[in-house]
C-alpha cells in the first residue's frame, strides 16, 4: 500500500469511527470532521496540497478525473468492504486541492424516519408525472429522494431506475426491481442514460440532478408519457423550482417548455433543514400537489400564484411552508423565533402560530 493509499484509508477510518458526517481536507488545516453539526480537527500535522490531491486523484474514474482537470470539481463514489461506502468531492480552493468526504448510509432510509410531513408520502402514489425536490445544497434532497424509492420499492411491484453522479444510496430489490445507474461507470452523461432508460420500460425513473437543458427535456417527456419521475433542483421554494425549469432554456423556447412543464408536473416539495435540540436538524418542507389551477398558472407563466394554489389544494396533499414552520414549533422541536427567520409569507405563520 502507498503511502497516499495509506492516508485516504486513514482517513476514512476516521471518519468511520469518529461517527461523523463529514470530513474536510484543505490544505493548511488538519483534516477536519463534522460530528452533530460541530466541525473539529484531528490530531494529525496540517495539509498540503499535493498530498491530497495525491491521495484522492487515484479514486477517480476516467470522466471524474477529466472534469476535475477541466472544471476544478468532481464526485466520485468508494466503497470499503469494512467501512461502507463514501462519497468524495474532490474541488479546487485557492489554487489548491481541497476535499470533502461524507460517509453514506448503508441503507436508504425510511420515509417515517425522516421527520417530513405525513403529507409527502402522498408523492409516491402519484401514477406518472414529474416530481421535483428542490433545496439548498445540504438540505437533504437526495435522502428524501431515496427515502421515496425506498417507499415504493417495499410497498409496490415496480421497475425502478435511478440515474445518479455518484450513487449515494444503494437500494435492494424488494417488491420492485431497482436498477440503478452510474454516470462516468455506466452511462457517459445524463442525457445519454436518460435515453436509454426509457427503451428499458422502466414505471419510476430517478434523476440524481437535472443539470442542463437536454436533460430537463427529456425528464419532462417521460413525465408525460406515463413514468413517475423524481429529479433534484437547486432552489429554496415552490415558485423558483417551477421557474428554474423554464428559465434554464432560451427565451423562445419558454412558452412551449412551460407547456410541457404544466402537464408533466405532477408535484414539487422543497425542504430545508433547521437547527433542533441536541444538535439534531429537522426539515421543514413545502409541498405543492400539482392540480387544475397549478397547471394554468405554470403554463401563463402566472408563478406568483401557486403559493395560493397550495393552500387551495391542501385536500390532495399540499402543505405550504409556513404550515411546516408552525407545526414543528408546536412539536418543540424548533422555536418561534427560528420558524420566523425562515418564513416566506410573516403574517400567515403568526397568524398559524397563534391558532
Amino acid at each position: 500500500m502507498t503511502d497516499d493509499v495509506a492516508a485516504l484509508d486513514r482517513w476514512l477510518r476516521a471518519l468511520s469511527s469518529h461517527g461523523a458526517a463529514d470530513m474536510f481536507l484543505v490544505s493548511g488545516c488538519p483534516p477536519s470532521i463534522r460530528v452533530n453539526g460541530v466541525v473539529t480537527a484531528l490530531a494529525e500535522p496540517p495539509l498540503e496540497s499535493g498530498a491530497i490531491e495525491a491521495a484522492v486523484v487515484p479514486t477517480l474514474h476516467a470522466q471524474a478525473l477529466e472534469r476535475y482537470r477541466a472544471a476544478g470539481s468532481a464526485d466520485v463514489s468508494l466503497r470499503r468492504p469494512e467501512l461502507g461506502r463514501f462519497r468524495v468531492n474532490l474541488h479546487r480552493e485557492r489554487g489548491r486541492a481541497a476535499a470533502t468526504i461524507r460517509l453514506l448510509p448503508a441503507r436508504p432510509p425510511l420515509l417515517s424516519d425522516l421527520g417530513l410531513p405525513s403529507q409527502v408520502e402522498q408523492v409516491t402514489r402519484l401514477h406518472h408525472g414529474l416530481v421535483l425536490v428542490g433545496g439548498a445544497t445540504g438540505a437533504g434532497k437526495t435522502t428524501t429522494v431515496a427515502a421515496l424509492v425506498n417507499e415504493i420499492n417495499r410497498r409496490d411491484a415496480k421497475h425502478i431506475i435511478t440515474i445518479e453522479d455518484p450513487i449515494e444510496y444503494e437500494h435492494t430489490h424488494q417488491k420492485s426491481v431497482i436498477e440503478q445507474i452510474e454516470i462516468g461507470i455506466d452511462a457517459p452523461d445524463f442525457p445519454t442514460a436518460l435515453r436509454a432508460a426509457l427503451r428499458q420500460a422502466p414505471d419510476v425513473i430517478v434523476i440524481g440532478e437535472m443539470r442542463d437543458p437536454e436533460t430537463m427535456k427529456i425528464a419532462l417527456t417521460a413525465g408525460e408519457t406515463g413514468h413517475l419521475v423524481f429529479s433534484t433542483l437547486h432552489t429554496t421554494d415552490v415558485t423558483s423550482t417551477v421557474a428554474r425549469v423554464a428559465d434554464s432554456f432560451p427565451p423562445e423556447r419558454q412558452p412551449t417548455i412551460r407547456q410541457d412543464l404544466s402537464m408533466a408536473l405532477g408535484a414539487v416539495l422543497t425542504q430545508m433543514l433547521l437547527p433542533g435540540g441536541g444538535g439534531v436538524r429537522v426539515p421543514a418542507v413545502e409541498l405543492l400537489m400539482i392540480g387544475y389551477g397549478g397547471r394554468q398558472h405554470i403554463r401563463k407563466n402566472a408563478l406568483q400564484h401557486l403559493h395560493q394554489e397550495i393552500t387551495i389544494t391542501k385536500r390532495n396533499g399540499s402543505i405550504t411552508l409556513e404550515e411546516s414552520l408552525a407545526q414543528l414549533v408546536r412539536k418543540g422541536l424548533i422555536s418561534a423565533e427560528e420558524a420566523r427567520t425562515r418564513t416566506i409569507h410573516a403574517e400567515e405563520l403568526e397568524g398559524l402560530l397563534r391558532a
